[in-house]
């Protein structure tokens, strides 16, 4: 698709949904998590090929509530993001972020939610950039080397300048944007937000890993990266450098500040949306359990850190649910309302 021209808004897409749950890692992954008592776990149409940057000064609002697929320029080449038009043409924005085994062809919120229905008719844009495995949504200091990756990972200036930018040509603000992460993308939304206040009024987070500094996390994720797309962890940042610092949300908490935010995560408890089928579907049931609470213990550490610093959140605590996406589909729903709040939209 070109830009310039909407199409119709999409229903549900057909296709194979991925697992809710990694595979064979998991064992590896709960051994180290459960020590840790933290875990970051991720749940994982044609790319268009041509390219029609926004005249300056005019807006390209496609008719309002449709939908689009754009091709945006960055650093690291040009990204696909799908886009659902506000229904009345505001200009308030939501991204979702996907998890860690983010495909490159769409972003789940998709396909494996119903999220472009739930805010169908309201006056937000939904923004779905697409691709970004293992990436956590950041600024690497390096291609990764274990993979052969051509292009170093810029994701946090392409979400905070590249985008915001180009969406401005369409009529988005760049000021009047809320984002929604899950599993990986949920300590990278609340990061987004910390430290880019001009850009972001909501911040939230479903099944986050939220204690980078905890014994044996940085191994955990290593080895999450390594199964999902043989990503190094050294090449996003090195051992406990700045860089790395400033990705941990029990370090960048501060400046959560006056910021409104929904938090979540599980228990592990299986819930109504666990109907597993086969010895398969027990197995990936049963490492979506364990996942999610440690999640829950993630998120429950993170808690008593606002608290500390006397920065209020809002917590929801399900009780049931594993780690999967009709749970963090729920939970999107939950947050909306919050999230139409802070965008006045």
């Amino acid at each position: 698709m070109r830009f310039g021209k909407a199409v119709a808004p999409k229903g549900d897409q057909p296709g194979t949904s991925r697992g809710t749950a990694p595979r064979g890692w998991r064992n590896r992954i709960l051994a180290v998590g459960a020590a840790a008592l933290v875990l970051p776990i991720a749940a994982g149409a044609a790319a268009p090929t041509a390219f029609a940057a926004p005249v300056p000064g005019v807006a390209l609002r496609a008719p309002a509530g449709g939908y689009e697929e754009l091709m945006v320029p960055s650093k690291m080449g040009p990204v696909k993001v799908q886009v659902q038009w506000a229904r009345n043409g505001g200009n308030a924005a939501l991204y979702l972020l996907d998890g860690l085994r983010a495909r490159d062809d769409r972003n789940a919120w998709s396909f494996e939610t119903n999220a472009m229905q739930q805010f169908a008719n309201d006056n937000v844009t939904l923004v779905m950039p697409v691709g970004g495995q293992s990436s956590w949504y950041a600024d690497w200091t390096a291609a990764s080397n274990t993979n052969g990756q051509k292009t170093t990972y810029k994701w946090e200036t392409f979400l905070t300048e590249e985008l915001p930018a180009f969406l401005e040509g369409y009529g988005v603000s760049r000021h009047n944007n809320a984002v929604l992460g899950l599993s990986m993308s949920g300590p990278a939304a609340l990061r987004l937000a910390a430290l880019h206040r001009d850009q972001f009024k909501h911040a939230s987070s479903l099944s986050g890993p939220l204690n980078w500094g905890a014994p044996g996390m940085r191994e955990a994720i290593r080895v999450m990266m390594l199964d999902a797309g043989r990503f190094n962890v050294d090449s996003m940042a090195a051992p406990w450098s700045p860089a790395w610092l400033r990705m941990d949300p029990m370090v960048f908490a501060p400046e959560l500040r006056g910021l409104p935010m929904f938090i979540s995560s599980a228990n592990g408890l299986p819930g109504q949306h666990d109907r597993p089928a086969g010895l398969g579907g027990v197995y990936n049931t049963a490492n979506a359990m364990g996942i999610e609470a440690i999640s829950f213990v993630s998120t429950l550490a993170f808690q008593r850190r606002l608290a500390s610093l006397g920065i209020p959140a809002t917590f929801d605590f399900p009780a049931s649910g594993t780690h999967s996406w009709k749970y963090w589909e729920d939970q999107l729903w939950k947050a909306r309302p919050q999230i139409l709040g802070a965008l006045g939209a």
